[in-house]
């Protein structure tokens, strides 16, 4: 008598048949050791956690140093050293006041600033930060404007026909790129073009047809009547050659710190 073999069993056989034996050891586990994978494994985490907050805290502070203490610096060293001149006999420290335009020059350079995204208002102003931070924020600015007007200060002669050329044109330099589109990169290059061309009008050329500090006006004539002849004629003022490199490393820094300005300020958390 033949034994009928129901579908279902048949099927159970042919699984058993394709699947492979494993052979192997089962581990048993104790509680306690798995206390304390799970303890290690939220130590590491907690660790991790940590050093993410330390670095974090370490580089809120760096750029809170940057911001609210080495660029004010900068900026307010520019200011002190754009007026300064040395006195062509003696040396003297002479501090000269900057004219009006120079003033008008950095509020248009400051509103170049904010067109060019070099300083996003929104970035520095806003109803969410705190009071202190806002007021700290107008202090950076105003000493970049304070720089910036030395900065014009140090590069337009002091007095004659140079002093209007060169005013003229800082003014029509500026009035153009107020309808002209930048870029933070392109008006920093522009910038830096425009101030460097000034300091070698001023320092280099300038510089050199103002006749040397003489005894007596009629001693220059005799000496170096040439350059007596500028001097008279342009009324341009005689310095000590230290004032020249003492500007100089008054526009690197204003450049530099230029370059350090942060777009934004955002609110640290």
């Amino acid at each position: 008598m033949s034994k009928v073999q129901s579908p279902k069993s048949k099927i159970e056989e042919d699984i058993s048949g394709e699947l492979s034996i494993i052979d192997g050891e089962l581990l048993e586990v104790s509680d306690g050791e798995e206390v304390a994978i799970e303890q290690k494994n939220k130590l590491s985490i907690e660790n991790k956690g940590q050093r993410t907050k330390d670095s974090a805290q370490i580089s809120n502070r760096q750029s809170t140093i940057l911001n609210y203490l080495f660029l004010p610096f900068i900026f307010l060293t520019v200011a002190l050293l754009g007026g300064l001149r040395l006195g062509a006999q003696t040396s003297d420290f002479l501090f000269l006041k900057p004219p009006l335009v120079c003033l008008i020059f950095a509020t248009v350079l400051l509103i170049l600033f904010f067109r060019a995204n070099l300083i996003r208002f929104e970035g520095w102003f806003s109803e969410n930060f705190s009071t202190l931070k806002n007021v700290a924020n107008a202090t950076v600015l105003l000493t970049l404007f304070a720089a910036s007007t030395q900065v014009f200060n140090a590069l337009l002669p002091e007095s004659g026909l140079p002093f209007w050329v060169i005013a003229f044109c800082f003014f029509w330099t500026l009035w153009n790129n107020l309808f002209a589109e930048f870029e933070t990169k392109k008006l920093l290059k522009s910038l830096g073009g425009l101030f460097g061309l000034a300091f070698v009008v001023k320092y280099l050329l300038l510089a050199n047809l103002t006749a040397p500090a003489s005894e007596s006006w009629w001693q220059g004539i005799f000496q170096n009547p040439t350059k007596e002849a500028f001097t008279y004629l342009l009324d341009l003022p005689r310095f000590a050659v230290g004032t020249g490199y003492i500007q100089f490393f008054t526009l690197i820094f204003y450049l530099i710190g230029l370059f350090l300005v942060p777009p934004v300020l955002s609110e640290e958390k």
